[in-house]
C-alpha cells in the first residue's frame, strides 16, 4: 500500500475571484483591510514595549510583559503573511502558534513575579500559602467522583506542591508546542499533513488534537492561578490581563479550528464560489478576522500591561501575603534603577532570551517524575501537624531532627578536614548564611525565605508567622532566585531584611564594624559552629577561642 495522498492542498490552487466591490476581489479587499490592521497594531504594540523598555526598572517584570505584548505583532504578521502567500500559510502559522507557548509561560511567570520577586522567595511564599483553594471545573467535579479529597483529583495540603503542579501545566505547552510545530513543519514537506482534511490518515487531524489537548491544560493552570490570586492581586488588574491573554490564545486557535472543521471534506458546512475561492475560505478569513483582532488587543494591551505603574516615582505596589488572616505587613515592591540600556535596547535583548523558560520547563519536568516523590518531605505538609520534636536528655544532639541526617550525607562545599579553611566559592547552604544586619540601613528583602544556619536556635520570639524550615529535599529545584534571570544586579533586590517576621534590623552599634567584618569573612564563628553541629567537627583550637571571646553573630 502506497502513501496516502492528499486531494486538496492549497499549494496547488490560485485564486481566481469575480468582482465584489469597486472593482475589487474579496482576496484584494481583505490584503487591504488586513495590512491596515496590521500597521495599526505594530504602532501600538511596539510603542507600548518601547515604553516599558525606557522605563525598566523592575526587569523581572517588565521582561515578560514585553514578551507578551510582542505576541501581537507576531500573529498579525503572520496572518498578513498567511493570506498573501496562502500556499505557505502551513509554516507561517505554525511559526506564530509556537511563539503562544512562550506568551502563555511568561504571562505566568509574570503572575509569580508579582507574587514574589524571584524562585526562592515564590516557593516560600506558597510553603505558607493558606487557603489553597479547590480546583476549579472540570477537575472538581472529577475530584468528587472519584475518591474527594483521598482520590487523585484532590486539593493539595501544601501550597508548594500546589505551585507545581501549575506550573508543570504551564510549562509542558512550551514543549508539545514547539515539538507539534516541528511535526506540522516535516509532515507539510512531505505532503503528510493536508490541513484541507480530518482524516486520521494524514496529520493534520492529531496535531490539532494534541495541541487543543496542551493548550487546555495550560490554560487551565493559568485560570487556576488567577482564582487563587485574584485578590491579592487586583490592583495588577489581574482579570484585565488573564482576560487579553485568553481571548487571543481563544480566538487564535478555536476560530482557526472551527473554519477548519467547517471547510472540511467530510463536514462540508461551507463551500468555495465564484466570489470566494477556496484559499480565501480555508486560509483568508481566519487570517483577515486575526489582523483585525489583532489591532484591537493592541488597544486593549493599553490598559492592560500599562507602563505608568513602572515608571520612576509612580505609585507604590505591594507584594501579597501568603495568609491573608496574619496581621504581617506587605512588602513594598520596590522600583530599581532604569536598566533598559540605550533606547531600551537591553530591555528588549533581556526579553529575546528564553534560557529562563527553558530553564522552567526542565525545572518541571524534573518535579514531575523526581520531586513529587518527595513531596512530603517539604516542611509545608508539617503546617496543620505537631513540629515538635523530642529533644534528648542531654540536649546536645542534633540527631532527632529530620533535617540532620540528611546534612550529614554532603560536605555541602565544606572542608572534611578539621580546621581546614572554606572555600571561597561554595554551593552549600552555609554559603547563604548571612549575619543580621546591624546597620540602620533598611535593606528590602524577599518576604518568604527560609531561615539562616544563625537562626536556628529557636524562633520562640518570631510570632506565628516565622519563616519555615528548609525541606531536607529540594535538588530539583533552583534555590538560587530566579531562573535564568538576565537581570543585572542592584541592591533594590537584594534579600537579607525580614519584612514577614516580626524581627526588624537593630540600629548601628560600636560593633558593627566587626560584623560588617565577619560577613566578609566565609569562615566566621557562627558558620563553624553550625558546621560542628552538623558533621561533628570540633575545629582547631584557635577558631573555638575566637568563638568564646566575640560571641554569636
Amino acid at each position: 500500500m502506497g502513501s496516502p495522498i492528499c486531494n486538496s492542498t492549497l499549494e496547488d490552487m490560485d485564486i481566481s475571484e469575480d468582482k465584489l466591490v469597486h472593482n475589487l476581489t474579496f482576496h484584494q479587499l481583505a490584503l487591504i483591510v488586513a495590512g491596515g490592521s496590521t500597521i495599526l497594531a505594530y504602532i501600538v504594540s511596539f510603542f507600548l514595549m518601547w515604553q516599558h523598555a525606557l522605563n525598566y526598572t523592575k526587569p523581572r517584570e517588565q521582561k515578560h510583559i514585553i514578551r507578551i505584548l510582542f505576541m501581537v505583532p507576531v500573529y498579525a504578521t503572520s496572518s498578513f503573511l498567511s493570506l498573501w502567500y496562502h500556499k505557505y500559510s502551513v509554516y507561517f502559522q505554525v511559526i506564530s502558534e509556537a511563539y503562544e507557548a512562550f506568551a502563555i509561560a511568561s504571562f505566568f511567570a509574570l503572575m509569580c513575579h508579582l507574587i514574589a520577586p524571584d524562585l526562592h522567595e515564590q516557593k516560600q511564599f506558597f510553603r505558607q500559602l493558606h487557603p489553597i483553594k479547590h480546583w476549579i471545573l472540570p477537575v472538581n467535579w472529577f475530584a468528587k467522583c472519584c475518591g474527594g479529597q483521598r482520590g487523585i483529583w484532590r486539593t493539595p495540603k501544601s501550597g508548594l506542591t500546589w505551585f507545581n503542579i501549575v506550573w508543570v501545566c504551564v510549562y509542558q505547552y512550551c514543549f508539545m508546542r514547539v515539538a507539534m510545530t516541528v511535526v506540522a513543519v516535516v509532515t507539510q514537506h512531505y505532503r503528510l499533513y493536508c490541513e484541507s482534511s480530518n482524516s486520521p490518515v494524514f496529520a493534520h487531524i492529531w496535531v490539532i488534537l494534541i495541541e487543543a489537548i496542551a493548550v487546555t491544560i495550560a490554560m487551565y493552570g493559568i485560570l487556576q492561578c488567577y482564582t487563587q490570586f485574584k485578590t491579592p492581586l487586583a490592583e495588577h488588574k489581574l482579570g484585565l490581563k488573564v482576560l487579553a491573554i485568553k481571548l487571543v490564545i481563544f480566538l487564535s486557535f478555536w476560530q482557526t479550528i472551527a473554519i477548519s472543521l467547517a471547510t472540511s471534506e467530510r463536514i462540508h458546512l461551507v463551500s468555495a464560489n465564484e466570489t470566494l475561492a477556496y484559499p480565501d475560505l480555508k486560509v483568508g478569513i481566519p487570517s483577515l478576522l486575526l489582523c483585525v483582532e489583532m489591532a484591537l488587543f493592541a488597544i486593549l494591551h493599553l490598559w492592560s500591561f500599562p507602563y505608568g505603574l513602572y515608571k520612576p516615582g509612580s505609585k507604590a505596589t505591594f507584594y501579597p501575603t501568603p495568609n491573608p488572616t496574619s496581621e504581617v505587613p506587605p512588602l513594598e515592591n520596590e522600583h530599581g534603577p532604569k536598566m533598559g540600556g540605550f533606547a531600551g535596547l537591553g530591555a528588549f535583548a533581556d526579553a529575546a532570551n528564553v534560557w529562563d523558560i527553558v530553564k522552567a520547563f526542565g525545572r518541571g519536568i524534573r518535579w514531575l517524575f523526581v520531586g513529587v516523590k518527595h513531596r512530603h518531605e517539604d516542611a509545608s505538609y508539617q503546617l496543620k501537624t505537631d513540629t515538635g520534636y523530642p529533644i534528648p536528655d542531654d540536649g546536645k544532639s542534633t540527631a532527632h531532627l529530620p533535617i540532620a541526617n540528611q546534612f550529614r550525607r554532603s560536605t555541602f562545599g565544606l572542608p572534611t578536614d578539621p580546621g581546614a579553611p572554606l572555600p571561597e566559592e561554595s554551593a552549600g547552604l552555609i554559603e547563604n548564611a548571612q549575619p543580621e544586619p546591624a546597620s540602620g540601613q533598611k535593606v528590602q528583602t524577599g518576604p518568604y525565605r527560609a531561615l539562616q544556619p544563625h537562626e536556628y536556635r529557636g524562633t520562640a520570639n518570631m510570632g506565628p508567622y516565622a519563616p519555615l524550615e528548609p525541606s531536607p529535599y529540594s535538588s530539583y529545584d533552583d534555590d538560587r532566585g530566579d531562573i535564568g534571570s538576565a537581570v543585572p544586579y542592584h541592591p533594590a533586590y537584594d534579600t537579607s531584611y525580614h519584612a514577614y517576621s516580626n524581627t526588624r534590623p537593630e540600629a548601628a552599634t560600636p560593633g558593627s564594624e566587626r560584623t560588617a567584618t565577619a560577613a566578609r569573612n566565609f569562615s566566621n564563628p557562627t558558620q563553624v559552629a553550625f558546621g560542628n553541629a552538623l558533621w561533628g567537627h570540633q575545629g582547631n583550637q584557635q577558631d573555638q577561642q575566637d568563638h568564646q571571646r566575640q560571641g554569636p553573630y
